[in-house]
């Protein structure tokens, strides 16, 4: 078993009961090999930590920025949750030393593997809710992932690439963009879309992601760099 002692001192957090540290990191996969591990899987703490997380950036950003509109603090908190910013959090804490997972799930470095550290980061915030409170769940996302929000709206990361390449698109060519999804797989529970981009019949770009929206947004993203726009 992991040390996860040492992950309590670099998060300098001490649980109370770390079981439901090592908890959020149990992918569904582990257990899958380890049939008789002593703990569940993570999904349930993601599913609780996605809501705290959001209600902590909302909260942070209603308070932070009181004369932006709705529209604004809406792009910023998405740029904070999504996928590619939480896995880049969980990678600057080291939470890939910790994961519990198949021996397949371990080959797996690339998107999947940032999905699955996004998910862990969702799922840290929820363990650290039940066993600290609010308050430490607070800091713990202001410390470490908030602290990214000014260099976000420095360098325009929450710009949302649908937008941009829709306005493009209708001036250029004056074609609204369509998406359709290409193929999905996955249980229920953690569903992957490939989603494609077109211009009438054009296939522009494609995009991949855990939901139709991440999917899009990254086709999007493709696709003003296939039309140089």
């Amino acid at each position: 078993m992991k040390d996860f002692s040492l992950l309590e001192k670099k998060i300098d957090i001490q649980f109370k009961n770390r079981d439901l540290l090592i908890q959020a990191f149990c992918h569904r996969s582990f257990l899958n090999e380890n049939p008789d591990f002593y703990l569940s899987h993570n999904e349930r703490l993601e599913f609780l930590g996605d809501a705290v997380l959001e209600l902590i950036v909302t909260e942070y950003l209603y308070q932070k920025y009181p004369k932006k509109s709705e529209g604004e603090l809406t792009s910023w908190r998405a740029a904070l949750v999504n996928a590619r910013q939480l896995s880049k959090t969980a990678r600057r804490l080291g939470f890939n030393d910790f994961l519990l997972l198949s021996r397949g799930e371990a080959k797996e470095l690339g998107k999947a593997r940032r999905y699955i550290l996004a998910n862990v980061s969702e799922a840290v915030i929820g363990a650290i809710y039940l066993d600290s409170g609010y308050k430490t769940a607070k800091e713990f996302t202001q410390k470490h992932l908030i602290k990214d929000l000014s260099h976000i709206i420095e360098a325009g990361l929450f710009r949302s690439s649908k937008s941009h390449f829709q306005e493009e698109a209708q001036e250029r060519t004056g074609i609204t963009p369509t998406y359709k999804v290409l193929k999905e797989w996955g249980p229920d529970h953690a569903r992957y879309f490939v989603i494609g981009i077109f211009l009438d019949k054009e296939l522009v770009a494609t995009g991949e992601g855990s939901s139709k929206q991440e999917a899009e947004e990254e086709a999007a993203q493709k696709a003003l760099k296939t039309k140089n726009w």
